[in-house]
């Protein structure tokens, strides 16, 4: 099974062009050398427990803030097929999204599903998923290296549904997850960049499809605030 995964939970929303794949389960990008080279002591020791590891993560979500960008998808030929703005607003423990077209005119969606036409739902942007209380280390790997980095890796659910999540033992950022369904991943989130706000890391770059996917749909942040 590929391991894929995981939302850059931090920052919040994201924006992005899409990422044309070539139907691989994993994009080109890899995340910033800035997060990898960092020497600062790690966010959790090696006895930390799951519970202790999502909270390290959660601690990395930025809250009180604003976050504006745009969210694209192409095919995997670059041609564009989906094009908006978002604003996401993080207060008092709420998250509220808007969602614009090209000429600024407001874009109504269900929070159900996928938002629009693009694979994201709303868990990418609001990072929920982080907040459920079932949490437990990966049975098939409790620790693992993505792109160069050392993660941790634990798993969230809530009923059928549950997270895989790839979560960097230095910042305790959020790097990869995968949606998981009867145990099986339907959805893969990528981040392929990371940009810090304050003293926070948080997603540049977040890319999102289904397995395999000849689309998928690229997040990017463009200002926290």
């Amino acid at each position: 099974m590929t391991r894929t995964a995981a939302c850059a939970a931090i920052a919040a929303a994201l924006v992005a062009l899409v990422a044309a794949a070539d139907g691989s389960s994993r994009p080109d990008g890899a995340a910033d050398s800035a997060l990898s080279s960092l020497t600062a002591a790690p966010a959790f020791d090696e006895t930390a427990s799951a519970k202790d590891i999502l909270a390290a993560c959660r601690a990395m979500v930025p809250t009180n803030v604003t976050i504006e960008g745009h969210v694209n998808r192409r095919s995997r030929h670059g041609t564009e097929k989906a094009a908006y703005r978002y604003v996401l607003v993080r207060k008092n423990g709420g998250t509220e999204l808007r969602f614009t077209d090209r000429d600024g005119a407001e874009v109504p969606f269900e929070k159900g599903g996928r938002l629009l036409d693009t694979d994201v739902t709303w868990s990418d942007l609001s990072m929920d998923f982080l907040w459920w209380d079932d949490v437990s280390f990966d049975e098939q790997a409790e620790a693992e290296s993505v792109t160069g980095i050392i993660c941790k890796v634990i798993l969230v659910r809530n009923g059928r549904r549950a997270f895989r999540a790839w979560i960097d033992r230095r910042t305790g950022a959020l790097i990869q997850a995968n949606e998981i369904w009867d145990g099986k991943a339907v959805r893969e989130i990528f981040c392929t960049s990371l940009k810090k706000f304050g003293d926070k890391w948080s997603p540049g770059n977040i890319e999102v499809g289904p397995p395999g996917a000849k689309y998928r749909t690229k997040i990017v942040v463009e200002n926290v605030r």
